[in-house]
């Protein structure tokens, strides 16, 4: 199949197109992509014991487990494939993850820093027989992937706890390598 110079600079102005589209959606920050989800940041969680939120080694932090806690308190309690739908916990994950995301702003100063989500550990208050631990999980890494695209996608294990602090349904830890400086 051969083009004629008109079909060969419409091909060109639609790649130009899908290129330009593409480098624009790159270009958003992960801090624009909170706003554009509609996701403020809460102030970060203060810690329930003895522990810091986060440390800062080299170029990685490593977070504290965060759970789905507003204000304080857990915004739901109970164990998940009993008291807890599946749904509700995979939303627990997501405000737990947001949270997280509270303490690394708080230990690094922006998320444009955030080079790479290097590992999620999310344990699930589970029932006894439930063993979809990852589909949980999910909610905290889905929302990762679309705040900091491939640079979000993590190694992770998905685990089962037989009781978590508060009885919440899910706990999150992470790692993240940062910018240096």
């Amino acid at each position: 199949m051969t083009l004629n110079r008109r079909e060969m600079l419409v091909c060109v102005a639609l790649l130009l197109g899908v290129a330009s589209l593409a480098a624009a959606q790159g270009g958003t920050t992960p801090e624009e992509r909170l706003k554009a989800l509609g996701i403020e940041l809460p102030p970060a969680p203060k810690p329930v014991a003895n522990y810091v939120p986060a440390v800062r080694t080299g170029t990685l932090v490593f977070l504290a487990g965060q759970g789905p806690l507003v204000a304080g308190k857990p915004a739901m309690t109970g164990k998940v494939g009993g008291e807890v739908s599946e749904e509700d916990a995979a939303r627990a994950a997501r405000m737990a993850i947001v949270n997280s995301l509270a303490a690394l702003r708080a230990e690094i100063g922006s998320l444009d820093r955030v080079h790479r989500i290097v590992k999620l550990t999310v344990w699930v208050n589970s029932a006894p027989g439930f063993t979809r631990q990852p589909a949980v999980a999910n909610g905290a890494s889905d929302l990762l992937v679309q705040i900091f695209g491939e640079a979000g996608r993590h190694a992770r294990s998905a685990v089962s706890a037989n009781e978590l602090p508060f009885n919440m349904p899910v706990e999150i830890e992470m790692i993240v390598e940062v910018s240096a400086g």
